[in-house]
């Protein structure tokens, strides 16, 4: 009996780290667009009705909180100029998973033209979909270095 409760914790153990892995891997495509300015690739991993939030934390001007609409969103990216060198560089991951939502929790660094723009945190929301993560909810701080 014993066995078989160890065999029974090993195999939730797997299941629970392919799916941390598998949902990593959803954000990591939409970086990997992002970097690309491809909206297509970005959309595959995104809910239609994704909700976009931003938080800019001043210490002059004061927080304010702004609203994107996804529509927006993949223009922005779209019309981004292929002259402007940009990297969206994430530290880490923190990802917690209850059945078939997600969150991530990643801190990341933003560079322009090789140069530290601000930092801040991503924390994205996923479902799961059949057999693959979509992010519904992403929302970050943005803060000046």
């Amino acid at each position: 009996m014993r066995t078989y409760a160890i065999i029974l914790f090993f195999l939730c153990g797997l299941s629970c780290n392919a799916q941390k892995q598998e949902a990593q891997k959803c954000i990591e495509s939409f970086f990997e667009g992002f970097h690309q300015r491809d909206s297509t690739k970005i959309k595959l991993v995104c809910a239609d009705k994704m909700i976009l939030q931003s938080i800019s934390e001043s210490t002059v001007k004061g927080n304010k909180l702004s609203n994107e609409s996804a529509k927006e969103f993949y223009k922005s990216i779209a019309s981004i100029p292929a002259s402007m060198k940009f990297q969206e560089k994430i530290l880490s991951y923190n990802i917690q998973i209850d059945g078939s939502m997600a969150h991530v929790w990643a801190p990341y660094e933003f560079y322009i033209n090789d140069k530290l723009s601000h930092t801040g945190v991503n924390a994205f929301t996923l479902f799961r979909e059949k057999d693959s993560w979509k992010i519904i909810y992403l929302i970050d701080t943005r803060r000046k270095s």
